[in-house]
């Protein structure tokens, strides 16, 4: 996993996209580093002639971004996101590219045998949370989040709800009903981008982000809701709900349940409590 930091490297220039929430990275940047080629440019062409069908969707995988050249001004430059960059990556013959493709194959067979065996894709979920040094009561939390979510969404997709627009829709729904914030607020007082929210919770807001999916969920069953209107109207009553409970509970202890704190600064602390 630490050749994929490859792409953190600040001899590759990237910015970041704040609506497709994506990070992009200069193609021939990459393409430097990897074949530690003097043009770049050229070793592109060379790529683009052997791999027709890369050649085929290059406009698609490396669009045009602006970024600062050498020279500090802002040019558009071929670009592309971490899965563009790891197609781009299969075509160039580099030992530097292999440990990449090692990986690929790595995450391409273990995601197949989730397929076949979703128990898997559970058990390496947790322990991937437990490598990252997460606590075993908070990734029981997750884990159990992860658990009501996909219970609601099983209910919404049976109900009309389709469109990846809506579920995420709804879902802010419940998020601004239970904790004042929609999702991308929320990111910000955590001071995350492309990040999962949930992986920065405190054990508190998991449990109310839970109740407000849960209770959700409770009331989507009884009062069976078509369409995405009414769907949405049920996903604020469930988020009221976890709202009521939360809001109650800072009258008793004097204290904001939504808190800055994410995991990049408790993992600070940590490292230097190491040190």
């Amino acid at each position: 996993m630490n050749t994929i930091k490859l792409f953190e490297s600040k001899n590759i220039r990237s910015v970041w996209n704040e609506a497709d929430e994506k990070w992009y990275f200069s193609v021939q940047d990459v393409v430097s580093i990897l074949t530690e080629t003097v043009d770049a440019k050229d070793y592109i062409k060379k790529i683009k002639k052997r791999d027709l069908q890369l050649n085929n969707n290059w406009g698609t995988i490396c669009p045009l971004v602006e970024m600062v050249a050498g020279d500090g001004r802002k040019r558009k430059i071929q670009a592309a996101d971490t899965k563009g960059l790891l197609r781009i990556i299969q075509s160039i013959p580099s030992p530097k590219a292999e440990p990449f493709k090692l990986w690929l194959a790595q995450v391409g067979s273990e995601r197949i045998e989730e397929i076949e065996n979703p128990e898997l894709a559970i058990q390496r979920t947790r322990e991937t949370y437990k490598l990252k040094g997460y606590s075993d009561e908070w990734v029981e939390k997750r884990m159990r989040s992860i658990a009501i979510r996909e219970e609601l969404t099983e209910e919404w997709s049976e109900r009309g709800i389709k469109e990846q627009k809506e579920y995420a829709i709804l879902t802010a729904q419940i998020s601004k009903a239970t904790f004042g914030l929609t999702p991308s607020e929320y990111k910000e007082v955590k001071n995350l981008k492309r990040e999962n929210l949930r992986d920065h919770m405190t054990d508190l807001e998991l449990i109310f982000s839970m109740l407000g999916e849960a209770s959700t969920t409770a009331i989507v069953k009884t009062q069976n809701p078509k369409g995405f209107t009414e769907n949405k109207k049920v996903a604020k009553q469930g988020g009221d709900v976890a709202g009521n409970a939360r809001k109650e509970l800072e009258i008793k202890t004097g204290e904001k349940v939504v808190s800055p704190t994410n995991y990049k600064v408790l993992e600070e602390k940590k490292q230097k409590r190491i040190k």
